[in-house]
């Protein structure tokens, strides 16, 4: 693989990084005593009674329930951007993790945090 190609999907890498991380900004937390996991926040309800309150809390309740696979599968991603980071700097980019022969360029051009060549996949 080419340097300026490696360069040009670590450049990848990182504006995904970002981008994951932002997203999942938006609704979760960094869990700061395990490594890569984000809690999606609770709703917190204020106590309040009523029917309209009560309303406002189960719709909270339902947010929080869709977004928790949004979290996990957001998670999932940069983990996988992550690793494949990690690689770039060991110098093991490229290579599937089951047969060890590089992965096709195109494939990492599309898919730069691919871990499998498409025979193994």
């Amino acid at each position: 693989m080419s340097p300026k190609l490696l360069q040009e999907l670590k450049e990848k890498l990182e504006k995904d990084k970002s981008s994951l991380e932002k997203e999942l900004q938006k609704f979760a937390k960094k869990d700061e005593k395990l490594k890569g996991d984000w809690d999606t926040r609770f709703p917190h309800w204020n106590g309040d009674s009523g029917s309209s309150a009560l309303e406002r809390a189960a719709d909270e309740v339902e947010e929080y329930s869709t977004l928790l696979p949004i979290e996990h599968n957001l998670e999932l991603r940069l983990k996988d951007v992550d690793l494949a980071l990690e690689k770039i700097k060991m110098g093991k980019y490229g290579a599937c993790e089951n047969c060890g022969k590089a992965i096709d360029e195109e494939r990492l051009k599309v898919h730069p945090e691919a871990r499998f060549c498409l025979k193994c996949k």
